[in-house]
């Protein structure tokens, strides 16, 4: 077996851009070779700023040798679809065979391909993938036609020790590449990888990415701790800078301590945005007026030179933050609002200013049901986008949220409320942690919920994988907030809260539109008053229209969190089918529509409690018997073509077993009725497990199709009244098993 070797030496790669070109390249070149008939035992990738690499290792000599039959048409067919068939086989007519089948006799084609050498693939697979690759804005440089990132400087491609001779736009390929830029730019000559990464670490170069991130965290703790300070680590930024250096040389800075009195996220966020460095901090967690940098060269000075220039750009950088945090604070959020009028969030969704009237009033409801202080939820909701026309926030993004905190603090607000304005962005992943405080919870649930109504309201929802808006994130972080905090709440009530405002507001914005193009009219005033009215009524003349649009908008945001807490779910372990039945029951009871099913804490805990019973003997027994009797009520009502309803008749109930059974029913539904309300599950569970006995007895005893119409009817609304019992729960024909 044998090693094929590639390196495309250019220009520095953009750090963003590396992980992925490399896996691209690995992706193409393999899967070439095996389409050629090429097999391999394994492959690694590599990048650095200047090389993609790639080593395919127990890579076959030559493709084996392939026989394809392929059928044609009938022998009989026409001259022209033989023909044709002869075109695509490349062969004469004499060179098929006849075979016969039931239809009659038809002409195959044996098609022998020769395995290629691996040097005759490779020499036409990677000049293809080289003029071919994937990057998002390639360049051309110079008088040629490729086209790659940076300008491609040479090509190194070995197979089993030996060149693959091939030429791109004049690159020749060969075995010879160069190390680190400065330390050591002689030519480096290579023919497998082990020897080609040993020589470019003598020349300076670490070829793994995971390594040179590794030699930059070993040596960055070892000079902070050398200090008495710990680097704080950002695996984001390490990556990046990995990214940016082939021999990476960790050097130390420092600022003027007088800049430690701007909050430390916008020092850090300065330091790490503009210069790519780690910050530190004291023992006690305290920011740190010292920094580190990382070269990409070995300075003969001690790195002296390097960072002093360091230090003068980012004491340029903190005086600008220093600027920003100055002069924001001497404007009062309060009366920043205004400004937001002149924000648009969405051109169907009106302003910022607007959107801040809608949170408010929504966390000031969401507030009332789970606990939290009203005014206080009202106040950060209305404070909590101020700080996007701040400078600090013009110039860091972001820090939106934080500043706003920092400046309520600042300004002598509430603490409570300062830190409901930093985390009603909460969570922005999956990693980022909820609101702790419940007036956070309330405006981060109205600020989710309205960018979910809104969106909602213009029909603009997310469709397969495109979701412009971060709309199923927004969802999940209303579930995540939800479930963590174990809080119940209606959100079918609240987003019906908020869809009429949002269509008022369009309806206000339309009149305002209208009548700014009257007055550039010549109408007379009472003519102009007139048409303005008009449009007050064509609007009023709406609500109800508005109200039926809000319901309906209402359910289909709903089902939409159910599709996202189906997931979460099914990831903690708990059946699809259990989860289904749970759904089943909420959409189709029509009294839940507006209460249970919008209130995902209450589903989660039927779920749980459902999944829990039916898991013990009891509950898989009573299982059985309940689905028998729901099928054989759904199999009457397509027999008969609608469905069964209507009050038990209690004086022609003869037989014992059925008496007992209607006993045990209404008894149940009443328990599960109450269990329910007090959102009691495990007793809801414990009351229906009582149907098991009389539910086998009936079943067993008692003719369902009895001749006499009026004894079947009754029996069916009684079989039928024990499904509507066991809906308090799930619809458990849709449970398996």
């Amino acid at each position: 077996m044998s090693e094929l070797l590639l390196e495309l030496f250019s220009e520095e790669i953009p750090a963003r851009l590396q992980t992925k070109a490399a896996e691209d390249l690995k992706a193409l070149v393999t899967n070439g070779l095996v389409e050629a008939g090429l097999v391999y035992e394994g492959a690694q990738v590599h990048a650095t700023p200047r090389r993609l690499v790639l080593s395919v290792e127990g890579l076959n000599a030559r493709a084996a040798d392939t026989r394809e039959e392929r059928k044609g048409p009938k022998v009989d067919a026409p001259q022209a679809a033989i023909d044709g068939f002869l075109r695509s086989t490349g062969l004469s007519l004499e060179q098929l065979t006849k075979q016969d089948d039931k239809k009659g006799a038809f002409y195959v084609a044996v098609i022998k391909k020769e395995g290629r050498a691996a040097t005759d693939v490779i020499a036409t697979l990677v000049p293809d993938v080289i003029r071919k690759f994937p990057w998002g804005k390639p360049m051309r440089w110079g008088s040629g036609s490729l086209k790659w990132v940076r300008p491609l400087q040479s090509i190194l491609c070995t197979f089993d020790g030996e060149v693959v001779p091939f030429d791109v736009d004049g690159i020749v390929s060969g075995n010879v590449t160069k190390g680190h830029r400065f330390l050591a730019p002689d030519v480096i000559r290579a023919s497998r990888f082990e020897d080609y990464s040993l020589a470019l670490n003598k020349a300076k170069v670490i070829v793994d990415a995971s390594a040179r991130m590794e030699h930059i965290r070993a040596d960055a703790k070892a000079l902070a701790f050398a200090q008495g300070l710990e680097m704080i680590e950002d695996e984001g930024l390490l990556r990046e800078v990995a990214g940016l250096v082939e021999w990476p040389v960790v050097l130390m800075g420092s600022f003027d301590a007088a800049y430690l009195s701007v909050p430390p996220e916008v020092i850090i966020t300065t330091i790490k945005n503009n210069q790519k460095c780690f910050c530190l901090k004291t023992a006690d967690g305290k920011l740190a007026n010292k920094y580190l940098l990382v070269a990409n060269i070995i300075p003969r000075d001690g790195g002296a030179e390097i960072i002093r220039g360091n230090n003068k750009v980012i004491a340029a950088r903190l005086s600008d933050a220093k600027f920003f945090w100055d002069q924001d604070r001497k404007v009062k959020l309060e009366d920043q609002l205004v400004k937001l009028d002149a924000i648009t969030f969405h051109a169907k969704l009106g302003s910022q200013g607007e959107r801040v009237k809608r949170i408010e009033a929504l966390a000031g409801e969401i507030a009332k049901t789970i606990g939290a202080d009203v005014e206080k939820a009202k106040l950060a909701a209305r404070l909590a986008k101020a700080d996007l026309v701040s400078g600090m926030v013009g110039e860091f993004p972001e820090l939106e949220g934080l500043m706003g905190r920092y400046y309520a603090l600042d300004q002598g607000h509430d603490a409570e409320v300062a830190d409901a304005i930093r985390d009603h962005y909460k969570p922005k992943g999956p990693s980022d942690s909820i609101p702790v405080s419940k007036v956070g919870q309330a405006v981060a649930l109205a600020e989710k919920l309205d960018t979910l109504v809104g969106f909602w309201a213009i029909d603009e929802k997310p469709t397969g994988s495109k979701d412009p808006f971060a709309l199923r994130r927004a969802a999940l972080g209303v579930i995540r907030i939800i479930l963590e905090s174990n809080l119940y709440l209606d959100i079918t009530d609240s987003a019906l809260g908020v869809f009429p405002l949002v269509f008022a507001q369009q309806e206000l914005r339309n009149i305002e539109t209208k009548e700014k193009k009257l007055a550039a009219t010549d109408l007379p005033d009472d003519v102009l008053a007139r048409l303005k009215q008009a449009y007050i009524n064509q609007a009023l003349d709406k609500n109800e229209q508005h109200w039926e649009e809000s319901l309906a908008a209402s359910l289909d945001l709903i089902k939409f969190f159910h599709d996202r807490l189906t997931v979460v779910l099914k990831e903690t372990g708990l059946r699809h089918d259990v989860i289904s039945s749970v759904f089943a029951t909420a959409n189709h009871d029509a009294s839940l529509q507006l209460s249970e099913q919008s209130d995902l804490l209450n589903l989660v805990h039927r779920i749980r409690a459902l999944s829990n019973f039916i898991a013990t003997s009891e509950g898989a027994n009573l299982l059985v018997g309940v689905k028998r009797t729901i099928n054989i009520v759904k199999a009457e009502e397509k027999k008969e073509g609608k469905p069964i309803s209507g009050k038990v008749d209690t004086n022609i109930l003869v037989k014992g077993e059925e008496k007992e059974l209607y006993r045990q029913v209404e008894a149940v539904h009443s328990l599960a009725v109450k269990a329910i309300q007090t959102r009691d599950f495990d007793a809801t569970t414990r009351a229906i497990a009582k149907l098991r006995a009389p539910v086998d007895a009936f079943l067993d005893n008692v003719m369902v199709n009895d001749p006499d119409p009026s004894m079947r009817v009754n029996r069916l609304r009684l079989l039928n009244r024990i499904r509507e019992a066991v809906e308090a729960v799930a619809d458990f024909s849709k449970i398996e098993g």
